[in-house]
């Protein structure tokens, strides 16, 4: 690699930390708070029972499918909004995000009709514990309906990141957070819905959010608003391999789930620290997704301005910012290990295969910023296919593969499972760092 030293020693460092911070820090926040939705849901389910926990996990895996096309459209909108915003071209602008939100509004409708009516068939089909089944059909229609509205909510955000109202979407987020956990501990504990209350709450608080970010929304646009077919195609040209990466990834996790199913003792409670160590993961997540969507602005606003190089040197700083930040954070969930997950369950041998968990997944976190980040910045120049696919190999041809031998055909343990997926996190943060390095996506 070259040093970035080397890179930018005839440039204003500081400028780039600048532009890299103020869009980083909030979009950081942003994901803080979805943390703080996620691991409370996680703690909730753990509250009512191991068993709600786990399924919870493996439900939330397929909501995260669900919602693949509103990311999908989304990294499409960042991509071309971002562009369009520093290019001066109002009207095409306004065309550009009004297309995008109608498109997301259709799409959300009509996936949440499929899911709702699949439900019963989706569950039947899957080999998860028969233990789990019963649970988790009601948690897959109530989350359906929220789809047309967490479609707007995500779809919204990108558009505000995109048009430097970063802070805007912060206000929304900060609004979903504090409705969604007070309506978890009221719902859940407070009326007849029990562990429903948990995916109710989650509606509730996507619903609300998405209204007021399509007032938001509404404020930049200008008069004549248009839909544009070329427009929208342009998007999801974008887009898609971005949405078929999450499914990909979704799946894998999915599958990961049902390889762990297998294991002959203790499946149930291990499933259960997964999820539970998928959730306090998530908080090192925080900084490196936060960085990633930054940095897709921030490369797609230099990149409109015709500043090709310094677009290149931006990603590399925000990524060296974001491993920064992420190592911190490594060190700090280590620490308080155990402080945690006893918090989250009660149950011992949850508690020891969640400490397992976090202790060897940790090592690869800082690559995994590493290549997230600079991921970001190909997916704000529309490199989006090079990503999905070195990310895609990295999963299906190193991960499931090798969990699959361990578990299944060898019979090890789950700890096997969690070195495969950092092996997986080494190669795809080098083949992204290469592909970035290159410029060739320039």
């Amino acid at each position: 690699m070259t040093p970035l030293n080397t890179l930018l020693k005839r440039e204003d460092i500081k400028s780039y930390i600048s532009r890299s911070w103020s869009m980083s820090w909030p979009m950081t926040l942003i994901m803080f708070f979805e943390f703080l939705i996620g691991i409370t849901d996680v703690y909730i389910a753990g509250k009512v029972g191991q068993e709600i926990q786990a399924t919870y996990g493996f439900v939330i895996q397929l909501y995260f499918i669900f919602i693949v096309i509103a990311n999908a459209l989304t990294v499409g909108a960042v991509s071309v909004v971002s562009r369009l915003y520093t290019s001066g071209n109002r009207r095409e602008l306004t065309q550009a995000i009004f297309s995008s939100v109608v498109a997301a509004a259709v799409a959300g409708i009509l996936l949440a009709f499929a899911s709702f009516i699949s439900a019963p068939v989706i569950i039947h089909i899957l080999s998860i514990p028969e233990e789990l089944k019963h649970f988790g059909e009601p948690f897959i229609k109530i989350y359906a309906v929220g789809l047309p509205f967490h479609y707007e909510l995500i779809n919204c955000n990108g558009i505000l990141r995109s048009c430097n109202r970063i802070k805007t979407s912060l206000k929304t987020m900060v609004l979903v957070c504090l409705l969604n956990i007070a309506l978890n501990f009221a719902l859940v504990f407070h009326t007849p819905l029990g562990f429903q209350g948990i995916a109710l709450a989650t509606v509730a608080s996507v619903f609300i959010g998405s209204i007021a970010n399509l007032i938001h929304v509404n404020r930049v646009m200008v008069r004549g608003r248009e839909f544009s077919v070329n427009l929208v195609k342009k998007m999801a040209l974008i887009g898609w391999p971005m949405g078929l990466l999450q499914i990909l990834w979704q799946l894998a996790s999915m599958v990961l789930f049902l390889i762990l199913s297998a294991l002959p003792e203790s499946r149930v409670e291990i499933l259960a620290a997964l999820t539970m160590g998928l959730r306090i993961e998530s908080a090192i997540y925080l900084p490196a997704f936060a960085f990633n969507m930054a940095n897709a602005v921030v490369v797609g606003n230099l990149l409109g301005e015709q500043k090709k190089e310094e677009a290149f040197r931006s990603g590399m700083v925000t990524a060296t910012i974001g491993v920064g930040i992420v190592t911190l954070m490594v060190i700090l969930v280590i620490a308080n290990a155990r402080w945690i997950v006893s918090f989250l369950s009660h149950h011992p041998i949850v508690i020891k295969e969640s400490i397992k968990y976090i202790y060897i997944s940790m090592i690869s976190e800082p690559f995994m910023a590493w290549g997230i980040i600079l991921g970001g910045g190909l997916n704000g120049a529309g490199d989006t296919k090079s990503v999905m696919l070195r990310v895609s190999l990295s999963l299906w041809l190193v991960r499931i593969p090798l969990s699959y031998i361990f578990v299944i055909l060898l019979g090890w343990g789950a700890a096997s499972v969690w070195w495969c997926m950092n092996l997986s996190q080494f190669l795809q943060a080098f083949l992204i760092s290469k592909r970035y390095l290159s410029k060739q996506w320039l």
